[in-house]
């Protein structure tokens, strides 16, 4: 009788368990993409974006993660820092892919302060228990070599510092391919997405459980 109770015990207490622990917990976990509108689908259905295509990615290759694009058209560096705090409450991904600071080189600001903003968000992610993937930008060459060289040194200072996966340059493979961007020779098109995907791709699968 004695071991019955125990074996009912056992059963009662491990149903418990499991209806008890959120699904997230059984999962892979979220992966957060925190971005701006080249990771936004700008101009673009949202299911053509890298974004989408690499929930796809990861569900062909059997990896149980959900990708939530926390992406705003137009986010600068400052912006992304101001809101990160939230977003990792809301979602808690395992895994960030920062890929901002393309806003904040158009305008032409320090690159000492978008060093410091992409800073606070990773070291806030890493807190926050989630690896993360810093993706890189450059600027076109009439912005001055200086400037151009300050930039794109920014992201893999960081990288290096924080020991994070890296991305040097989201549209690697693009820069020469006209007709993979838009009106505004600015964001890349739909037949572009999957090149961005690729770039990702290869930096993100190490961190994926």
């Amino acid at each position: 009788m004695g071991r019955v109770i125990l074996r009912r015990f056992l059963v009662t207490g491990l149903v418990s368990l499991i209806f008890c622990v959120p699904l997230a917990a059984w999962a892979g976990g979220t992966i957060l993409v925190y971005g701006d509108s080249l990771s936004a689908a700008y101009g673009l259905p949202q299911d053509a974006g890298w974004a989408s295509l690499l929930q796809a990615r990861l569900e062909q290759d059997g990896k149980d993660y959900t990708v939530t694009n926390a992406s705003i058209s137009g986010e600068t560096t400052s912006g992304g820092a101001t809101r990160i705090a939230a977003a990792l409450k809301q979602h808690k991904p395992g895994v960030v892919i920062v890929a901002l600071g393309a806003n904040d080189g158009l305008r032409g600001l320090p690159p000492d302060e978008m060093r410091a903003n992409l800073a606070t968000i990773v070291r806030a992610s890493q807190r926050a228990g989630a690896r993360v993937l810093l993706v890189g930008m450059r600027m076109p060459p009439n912005y001055g070599e200086t400037y151009t060289r300050q930039f794109a040194q920014v992201y893999s200072g960081l990288a290096r510092e924080y020991k994070t996966a890296f991305v040097p340059f989201l549209l690697q493979g693009m820069e020469q391919r006209r007709e993979l961007f838009q009106s505004d020779d600015m964001h890349p098109t739909a037949a572009a997405q999957p090149i961005l995907l690729e770039n990702i791709w290869k930096a993100l699968r190490p961190l994926l459980k």
